[in-house]
Parts: structure tokens; C-alpha cells; sequence
């Protein structure tokens, strides 16, 4: 799923949004998400999500749920998702006027609303890395033309562990760099190669970048399989061969230092 941020005030940066909305609903499921500034207190709903179906469709509400969480149960079933009203969010942004994200990748500055277009925003978006999760990756592998076929989904996910020692210092987070277009034409590469074993239907695979704190999760493997002992051995030489043949770059940061480890191998 293609995250993007529409930036600026409310009015255009809500008209935005729905234009892109309907240019990219023609061929894709489009979710967007806007702020809402009330809020619900506890004493007056004590369900923690609430959501409520009509003719028109339906509607949520919930507590204590972040952009994050959001972006997470919407991954496995959309394409794009639109965030209106939060200029915080490190994702990539398109701006209305003179408002600056605080984290965000600008793919696009615009005067006003009519100055976008949403062909052109839907290209650059293209060229940015997905949102997914491990549920998303899954859910794509039993849309696959073989999923008739297939009997098993294996599923690999690496996380940040906090230390391999007892002795250790706590890391704090990792951040990610990859060799720009080598990364992706690789791991395609892998996935091509494992997918001609008998009975190996779908590979797929996902390297997120950037900033990973501690007990999240970086990398996801996942295979679609006729049966077990190919999908098992096919997930553990999928993620062997992400690791030793990808060219991704791994800085670790604990409580007392950071460094590059591939400077100390």
C-alpha cells in the first residue's frame, strides 16, 4: 500500500485528496484518513473501536489508535491511503501553500488545489517504497491466480532485538540505507529464482528502511507453497539469500554507541 500525506490547509488539502482519491479509485482501493480534532471520552463509549454500517457504507471510531495502527489494518486491503491533517507523518506529502512537514518526503508543492495533478502525483508516488506489514504481504499472496493450489503460506519476519548478550547494551533503534534500484531488481531477482521450484507459487519480499526501533519489525519473507516442506524450505533460503546477496546497510544504535556494521564484519 502507497501511503501519501496531504499537506496544507484544511479546505484545499481536503479537495485534494478527493480528486486523488477518484483518479486512483479507478483502478485501486483507495482508503483516506482525516483528523478530527473532538474526541470521544471513555465514560461515554466504552467499547475501545466502534464501527457503524448504513446504506451509504460504514464508519469507525476508536481509542487510543495511532496513524501507525491505522495504516496497519488498512494495508492488507487497499492500495493508497490519503492522510489529511497530519503534517507529522513521515511518509511522502504533497503541499497546498506554504506549509512545511516536519519529516515528510515532498514529492509535490502546489498554490492551490487546482494546481495538482493527480496523474503526475500518482507517478511519483509509484516511485516510492510501500507501506506493508507482514498481514499485507500475506493477503497479496492469496490473491495470486495459484492460490487454488496452494495448501501452505510460510512466513519469515525479522524484528529489532534489544541485545544478543546479556552483557550487551540495549539498541535503541537501527537504520536502514539500500543501494537505491540494486535493492529492489534483486530481491525481484530472488523471488523469480525461488518461484521455478515445483510446487513454489509466490515469493515475496519486503526490506523496510530508515529509522526501525527496537521491537519492530524490518523484513518480511513470505512463499505460497502446494505444500509445508516446500514452503518451509523455501522461506529459509528466501531470507538466507535476502541477507547475503542485497545490498542493504545496517547502522546499529545502542545506549552507549553506533556504528555501521558492515564496518565492523
Amino acid at each position: 500500500m502507497h501511503v501519501l500525506s496531504v499537506v496544507g490547509p484544511e479546505t484545499p488539502a481536503r479537495a485534494v485528496a478527493d480528486r486523488l482519491a477518484n483518479h486512483l479509485a479507478e483502478e485501486a482501493r483507495v482508503a483516506e484518513i482525516h483528523r478530527r480534532e473532538t474526541s470521544v471520552e471513555p465514560s461515554d463509549d466504552p467499547a475501545d473501536a466502534r464501527y457503524e454500517l448504513d446504506a451509504e457504507g460504514w464508519s469507525a471510531a476508536g481509542r487510543d489508535r495511532s496513524v501507525g495502527d491505522l495504516l496497519a489494518d488498512l494495508a492488507p486491503e487497499y492500495d493508497y491511503a490519503l492522510l489529511v491533517g497530519y503534517p507529522e507523518a513521515d511518509v511522502p506529502a504533497v503541499v497546498v501553500g506554504d506549509d512545511d512537514p516536519d519529516d515528510a518526503e515532498v514529492l509535490l508543492r502546489a498554490e492551490s488545489a487546482g494546481d495538482v495533478d493527480p496523474t503526475e502525483v500518482r507517478d511519483l508516488l509509484g516511485e516510492t517504497d510501500p507501506y506493508e506489514t507482514l498481514e499485507s504481504l500475506v493477503a497479496e499472496v492469496k490473491r495470486s491466480d495459484d492460490a487454488p493450489y496452494s495448501g501452505a503460506i510460510a512466513t519469515f519476519t525479522g524484528r529489532v532485538r534489544a541485545k544478543d548478550d546479556a552483557a550487551d547494551d540495549p539498541t535503541e533503534y537501527l537504520e536502514f540505507e539500500k543501494y537505491e534500484g540494486v535493492a529492489e531488481q534483486r530481491m525481484d531477482a530472488i523471488s523469480a529464482e525461488l518461484e521455478e521450484r515445483e510446487g513454489v507459487y509466490d515469493v515475496v519480499m519486503h526490506h523496510r528502511t530508515g529509522v526501525i526501533e527496537y521491537g519492530e519489525d524490518i523484513v518480511f519473507v513470505v512463499v505460497l507453497a502446494g505444500h509445508r516442506d516446500e514452503a518451509f524450505r523455501t522461506v529459509e533460503d528466501g531470507i538466507n539469500r535476502l541477507k547475503d546477496e542485497v545490498p542493504i546497510f545496517k547502522k546499529e544504535v545502542t545506549t552507549d554507541e553506533q556504528f555501521w556494521v558492515h564496518e565492523r564484519s
